[in-house]
């Protein structure tokens, strides 16, 4: 893999549960099998307890933005980071999950190569792990665990995802509006995007491979927090899908 050091992943992360600090970390180690890949871990949380400055490895770029909203407006905090990012191409990318690493390189290939303008390393498939099998895997980090008992885990969602782990051409991104920042918590902006991106004609791939979901309690940023957030959410895609 050429070029890798023109990829930058975005990783925006609040510790709802120790679980998601043991993910984080999992997801990091697995980032940095790909030399010279810059990774950009931004917490957003009320109080920093710098655990996370003291976990990290020092070659990813980590900071801690103060935010005291009990919703973590994603949207906008990824919108905030882009505009640090100078590398031709960015990934979004969440703290717990493992895509396999070929499906991985074929999606930056994509992208250098022109072949593509968004790239999703898995084909909307993902398996949820069960804290068992990511107990297993967070022992050592060994691939093989996920690859080989995911006859025994379910599909985190019912429908073909379209978020979870995405590279982008960056100025591609941001010539559609980058982040909808209309999204507010947890909802459709992983739909949303990808929409955007058909509704453009640009070029989009997907990887025959499912991505791994490294399981952790779900709590009010792991779903709809209301009714209300979920109306609003929904309202949002349907413009989106209309705005052809």
């Amino acid at each position: 893999m050429e070029s890798i050091n023109e990829l930058t992943i975005l990783i925006l992360f609040r510790a709802d549960s120790v679980r998601r600090i043991y993910n984080l970390l999992a997801v990091i180690d697995y980032l940095m099998q790909f030399p010279n890949l810059k990774i950009y871990v931004r917490e957003a949380d009320a109080v920093n307890h710098h655990l996370l400055d003291k976990l990290l490895p020092k070659y990813v770029d980590y900071e801690f933005i103060v935010d005291r909203d009990t919703i973590l407006h994603k949207t906008s905090h990824f919108n905030d980071m882009l505009r640090n990012v100078t590398t031709p191409f960015i990934g979004i990318w969440d703290t717990d999950v493992i895509p396999y690493k070929s499906s991985f390189n074929e999606c930056f290939d994509a992208l250098v190569e022109d072949r593509a303008s968004i790239a999703l390393p898995y084909n909307g498939l993902c398996f949820d792990t069960s804290e068992i099998i990511a107990d297993l895997y967070l022992q050592n980090y060994d691939f093989s665990i996920l690859d080989q008992n995911k006859q025994m885990m379910r599909p985190l969602q019912n429908h073909r995802l379209t978020g979870g782990a995405v590279l982008m051409n960056r100025k591609d991104f941001i010539s559609l509006g980058a982040e909808n920042e209309n999204y507010y918590g947890w909802g459709d902006d992983d739909f949303d995007r990808y929409i955007r991106f058909m509704n453009s004609g640009k070029k989009i791939f997907r990887s025959d491979t499912p991505l791994f979901h490294l399981s952790h309690p779900r709590g009010v940023n792991s779903g709809f927090s209301s009714k209300v957030y979920e109306h609003n959410s929904k309202t949002e895609l349907s413009k989106t899908i209309n705005n052809r």
